[in-house]
């Protein structure tokens, strides 16, 4: 079966092309190219149909999502006749949340006799299991990880993000539209007075897919530069739900936690 990678921005589709089998048909939105990967075809919402039709015509019978997409802007100008007739939907499903809208966006690949496959059933490798990849989580962290999953799980229920940071179980922040850059940013920036005493725990950044996601599409993703940034705000360590995050580089994620003093904690 051909396989075409709808990939968006990041290094995500170029890690996830290295670890399959035979190369896909590398297909991007207009402006939303990947990292160092050649793109065989570019298409626009506004002529999502004609783009489906393509794949049809190459022969594609899976396609699989990877890499960061926001929201474009449509020009209805642009629009073909076949799409306009999808635009209701994909509106209506774009107000009620990103999960809404991608279930729409998987229907309607379906719908043209495509199947959808995630990450995890094409390069289980890039998803580890539980288990401590390095350093070590102390009481602290482990209590800070508790709360900060259980805020993720509140805040997926509707719809909002995929991270937070706790420490000394306070909420230091949660990860929404700007994404976990401007979380980890935000931390940062944050004043003295308005995080505890780092002496008595650093903190976590916790990260974790929605309830009920479906999993072939947007699970959360972390890298190198996540903990970069984790260090740069001060915090003690990542950890993150086993087998729901992809993680680009293990290897040099752990050998960065290590020169960091950072944990890294794939949570059961």
């Amino acid at each position: 079966m051909k396989t075409a990678l709808v990939a968006g921005q990041g290094r995500l589709p170029l890690a996830l092309a290295r670890a399959m089998a035979d190369r896909p048909l590398v297909a991007a939105l207009d402006g939303f190219s990947p990292d160092g990967l050649a793109v065989d075809l570019t298409f626009r919402v506004e002529r999502l149909v004609p783009f489906l039709r393509a794949l049809e015509r190459d022969g594609i019978g899976q396609v699989i999502f990877a890499g960061a997409v926001t929201r474009p802007r449509l020009d209805p100008a642009l629009l073909d006749e076949a799409t306009a007739a999808l635009l209701p939907r994909l509106m209506q499903a774009m107000a009620a949340g990103d999960d809404a809208t991608l279930r729409v966006v998987i229907q309607l690949f379906e719908e043209f006799g495509l199947a959808v496959a995630g990450v995890d059933s094409v390069a289980p490798a890039l998803l580890p299991g539980a288990g401590v990849l390095a350093g070590t989580p102390g009481l602290r962290d482990e209590a800070d990880a508790a709360r900060a999953a259980a805020i993720v799980t509140a805040l997926g229920a509707v719809d909002v993000g995929q991270g937070a940071v706790v420490a000394q179980g306070l909420c230091l922040g949660v990860e929404a539209l700007p994404g976990t850059d401007a979380l980890l940013a935000g931390i940062a920036a944050l004043k003295p007075g308005l995080r505890p005493d780092p002496a008595r725990g650093r903190g976590v950044f916790y990260k974790a897919a929605k309830p009920g996601q479906d999993r072939r599409i947007d699970l959360p993703t972390i890298g190198p530069d996540t903990l970069r940034a984790v260090a740069a705000a001060g915090l003690g360590g990542v950890a993150f739900q086993a087998g729901s995050v992809i993680c680009l580089d293990l290897e040099e994620m752990q050998r960065l936690a290590g020169e960091l003093g950072l944990f890294l904690w794939a949570r059961a």
